[in-house]
């Protein structure tokens, strides 16, 4: 086909420009055109057709490419010419002759250059066919985890209601948004404005921007939740333990921190820390933008952390999150802020950050930190205290002033600008202001409870106590913020304590070798079952156990009156089969040395084959003596019969009912009513009040009431039953008070000089040991029972007691008694 009619014969709008081209050689024309032989159109304006095609397919996105493989060929690929009607305007044009139309049954097809490399305009790749395009099948996507994809479907349910509410918005804004499309190179434009977006594609750029952050705002904000769980470190609080006078004894915990309720926390203290923190608080949504993109800038912008943060987004990070200073923490501590802020008051959120905030010297909360750096509550600070305490919260490190003279400096330059911002903000007036001029000095060093001191030992007992008395467990109680309310008496324990070291010291000075390995174990219980003072050790960092409440030596003949007393309660049987006689205090008994122990069968013969008898100490004999005497002069034998006739299961139930415990009792056999038991100080003392009351035993308790965060907690009682009647405990105390007579007549009281049944009666007695490895005195003085042990012991090659070499002393007036009776001083 020549160049003219190559144009002539097409539409006008599909004409390109008219350029020469040389005409492709062929054949010369013999005879009617073949049916296989091609022509030559000028394509550009189909070109330019389908580009309009393939922009409105475009809009289509993924369907039109899913419904290529099934779709007729594209305008862009081929295209059908009546080759009949192309042949008459060919010869039309020659002969100046008019066409006739087409016949529609011959056509040719023409195919569109297309270069090999390139995707193709709404394609999927370059010059693919369509046939292999529809075969291809489609990529599967990978599962998501199970927990990403339950997050995705609960975003996906929350979100769905707002979709359908911005669905009609979207529709109605679908065309102005087809116009910003953008069309390089621009038509209208030369050079590099061909380029440049729009003014219209600029300002749909900045608020697509804003309405993709705001969407993902709402969207964040929506699927972030208020953790459920609270920060356990921050909420962990110290236990404090009180004296029975109220006053305080100890804290302990991880960290110290008690929990105080917003009322009572003065209004100065508050308005000292909002104007150093956040002044703007009760007012803010809980986030400050300025201070988010300040803190952001410094960390992201210069590698720098900074703060920014409001009381609340503080609060939230103290309790829910961690201090780790990066974008993403910022980020979901901002978002859990401003839902926090929604669902809790003000105050209660100013309130949780007074009591988790860190505020130096091993404290949390201001309570802590009041008496850490002042030595006094909370409720007792005034503006310009509360001033300095609200510095703290920018670093300790930095503003406590007694570390250096620089933190000095810096602390009272903040405390003058936050006293300055009190009154700025009109919570402090100028008059008040004025008053404070000087810095308020804090105290040098924590005067908070420092271990290691002998109190340890009396923490140890009472929360032992109060995590069974209470029904705790051991993670709430380790948890903190309880208030443990004690029985120790402080002047009891100061004088036992003091009683005890000047023993050691003595004992240090007189035989320094056998010293090293001796042991002092002290306790005082009253008649009603308060345990008021103990000596557990030397020093609890160095020997953690308590001997107060060790198990360890036997109890000798200071077990004596539960035998007297098991006798006297059940009377005692001599012959086989018949009936219980009844014992008095006046009951005879052999007294001499080295008597044969006998049962209703005969004598009592050991595994050895041997016959069992007892040894007085000194191996004395006493002839015919009464029960009663025997106790006061402390004789074996009488006792060791008296057990056997009683029956020795009968004395280790009334040794049990009267406060020893069973797991000390040893096995049944004779030398059992000579003392091998084992009971701890504070045992031996609880079973010997219990004479003192009358034969009415209560459990030993330390504690006396418990609180946390000013809410009662529920104790048990403790166990309160009659070990023996009311006689006997009075026959045995009348037993017990002529031993101490007898032995210490110097140190009687007037009052008592003459026992009655009215008069308070001092009653004791000393116990030892036949292999003398152990020495005890216990006694009564009124209505309260001490028990001393000094035994040696080397723990580091074994727990086997050892001989004492003299130095619990020797006669009446050993190193027990001289213990117990400064600690009972006076005795009257």
């Amino acid at each position: 086909m020549t160049e003219a009619g190559q144009g002539e014969g097409l539409p006008e709008e599909a004409q390109g420009p008219r350029e020469r081209r040389p005409a492709p050689r062929r054949a010369p024309d013999t005879g009617p055109p073949r049916a296989d032989e091609t022509m030559q159109l000028n394509v550009d304006a189909l070109r330019e057709r389908n580009r309009e095609l393939t922009r409105d397919q475009d809009r289509d996105g993924d369907r039109a490419e899913r419904q290529a493989a099934d779709a007729p060929p594209r305008a862009d690929e081929t295209m059908q010419l009546n080759v009949d009607a192309l042949r008459k305007q060919r010869e039309a044009a020659r002969t100046g002759e008019p066409g006739g139309d087409p016949e529609p049954h011959e056509t040719m097809q023409l195919r569109v250059f297309r270069p090999k490399s390139g995707p193709r305009p709404g394609g999927t790749g370059a010059g693919r066919p369509a046939g292999r395009r529809g075969r291809r099948k489609p990529r599967s996507r990978p599962a998501l985890p199970p927990r990403l994809a339950r997050l995705t479907a609960a975003t996906a349910s929350r979100l769905s209601p707002l979709l359908s509410r911005l669905a009609p918005l979207a529709a109605l804004l679908a065309p102005y948004a087809r116009k910003l499309k953008p069309v390089y190179p621009r038509p209208g434009r030369t050079g590099w404005r061909r380029w440049m977006p729009s003014w219209r594609q600029w300002t749909g750029a900045v608020f697509s921007a804003f309405g993709l952050t705001g969407l993902f705002l709402v969207v964040a904000y929506a699927a972030t939740d208020i953790p459920s769980n609270l920060n356990t470190y921050a909420t962990q609080q110290d236990n404090v333990y009180f004296w029975s006078d109220g006053t305080p004894m100890a804290r302990t915990g991880w960290v110290q921190r008690q929990a105080m309720p917003l009322k009572d926390i003065p209004e100065d203290v508050r308005w000292a820390v909002l104007a150093a923190e956040n002044e703007s608080f009760y007012s803010d949504p809980g986030i400050s933008v300025k201070g988010i993109s300040r803190a952001l800038w410094r960390t992201v912008g210069k590698g720098d952390t900074q703060g920014g943060s409001t009381i609340t987004q503080q609060y939230v990070k103290n309790v829910y999150l961690t201090q780790n200073q990066t974008v993403s923490r910022k980020f979901t501590e901002a978002m859990i802020a401003l839902k926090l802020d929604n669902r809790m008051s003000k105050d209660k959120i100013l309130e949780g950050y007074l009591n988790t905030s860190w505020f130096g010297r091993g404290t949390y909360g201001i309570q802590r930190a009041a008496q850490a750096y002042y030595g006094k509550d909370v409720s007792q600070l005034n503006a310009s205290e509360a001033a300095f305490l609200a510095s703290l919260l920018k670093g300790a490190g930095l503003y406590d002033p007694t570390l250096n003279q620089a933190n000095h400096h810096r602390a009272e330059e903040r405390w003058k600008w936050i006293l300055d911002r009190m009154v700025k903000i009109g919570k402090l007036s100028p008059a008040e202001r004025a008053k404070f001029r000087t810095f308020p000095e804090p105290l040098k060093r924590n005067p908070l409870y420092d271990t290691g001191q002998q109190s340890d030992y009396l923490v140890e007992l009472a929360s032992q106590y109060a995590k069974k008395a209470g029904n705790i467990s051991d993670r709430d109680f380790d948890m903190g913020g309880y208030q443990i309310y004690t029985t120790f008496d402080r002047e009891r324990e100061s004088t036992l304590t003091d009683a005890v070291t000047k023993a050691r010291k003595r004992a240090r000075s007189t035989d320094a070798a056998a010293a090293k390995t001796a042991h002092y174990g002290a306790a005082s219980v009253a008649a009603d079952g308060r345990i008021l003072a103990v000596y557990g050790g030397p020093d609890h960092r160095t020997q953690g156990y308590n001997e107060s409440n060790a198990s360890t030596v036997p109890a000798g003949s200071a077990f004596q009156p539960f035998v007297y007393a098991a006798g006297l309660e059940s009377g005692v049987t001599k012959r086989r089969g018949a009936a219980r006689e009844p014992v008095t205090p006046e009951t005879l008994y052999n007294g001499d040395d080295a008597v044969p122990v006998t049962t209703p069968e005969g004598p009592y013969w050991d595994r050895s084959g041997r016959k069992v008898a007892a040894h007085n100490d000194g191996k004395k004999s006493w002839g015919r003596i009464s029960l009663r005497k025997a106790l006061a002069e402390s004789v074996n034998t009488p006792f060791m019969q008296l057990g056997m006739d009683t029956g020795l299961d009968k004395v280790k139930q009334t040794a049990i009912a009267a406060g020893l415990l069973p797991s000390t009792m040893g096995p049944q056999v004779p030398a059992l009513s000579l003392g091998s038991s084992t009971p701890s100080a504070i045992r031996m003392a609880n079973g010997y009040a219990t004479f003192a009351a009358g034969g009415m035993h209560t459990e030993p308790y330390s504690v006396r009431r418990i609180t946390r965060n000013g809410s009662t907690v529920r104790l048990d009682d403790p166990a309160r039953e009659r070990a023996v009647t009311a006689q006997v405990a009075q026959q045995v105390t009348e037993a017990l008070g002529d031993a101490f007579r007898g032995a210490h007549p110097a140190a009687v009281p007037a009052a008592n000089s003459v026992p009655t049944a009215t008069a308070p009666t001092v009653a004791g007695k000393a116990g030892t040991t036949e292999d003398d490895t152990a020495a005890w005195y216990v006694g009564t003085a009124r209505s309260v029972s001490t028990a001393v042990v000094v035994y040696r012991m080397d723990l580091a090659k074994s727990l086997e007691p050892l001989p004492l070499k003299g130095l619990a002393g020797t006669g009446p007036d050993n190193v027990p008694y001289g213990i117990w009776a400064r600690a009972m001083d006076p005795l009257g």
